[in-house]
């Protein structure tokens, strides 16, 4: 699969190649921060076969989390584009980044212990409270 998207903007661009490791929405507390409140949609891509094609993000990472992930953003719009995850070898891209969003084929719904109840998830969509297998 090729993926290609960047920002609200058009500051920062990326290309993403290869197998997809994931594709889910994720309602962990942590995403509805970053989407404005719903959950987030992403397609996690081998991190080998992803690079920015145009400018380059900001990034940000908790200080105060043990395992905390690096967010990648534009400078300019705010567009939340990529997540990092420490020992993880993805990029966790953001459907809504992408040029053709119906790319997105959804697995799974995560962390649904999180969820809140105007969220919803497609019926027959597989739910985890946490992360399969966890």
């Amino acid at each position: 699969m090729r993926l290609e998207g960047g920002c609200y903007c058009g500051e920062v661009r990326y290309v993403a190649e290869g197998d997809p490791m994931m594709q889910a929405q994720c309602h962990c507390r942590e995403c509805q921060y970053i989407s404005g409140g719903a959950p987030n949609t992403f397609i996690a891509m081998p991190a080998a076969g992803f690079s920015y094609i145009t400018g380059q993000p900001k990034q940000f990472t908790r200080k105060d989390l043990e395992r905390a992930v690096t967010r990648e953003f534009c400078a300019e719009c705010g567009t939340h584009l990529v997540t990092k995850v420490p020992g993880l070898p993805a990029a966790v891209v953001k459907v809504g980044t992408l040029d053709e969003p119906k790319q997105f084929q959804p697995q799974m719904a995560i962390y649904t212990c999180d969820m809140q109840e105007f969220h919803a998830i497609p019926a027959g969509m597989p739910a985890f409270e946490k992360l399969p297998g966890r």
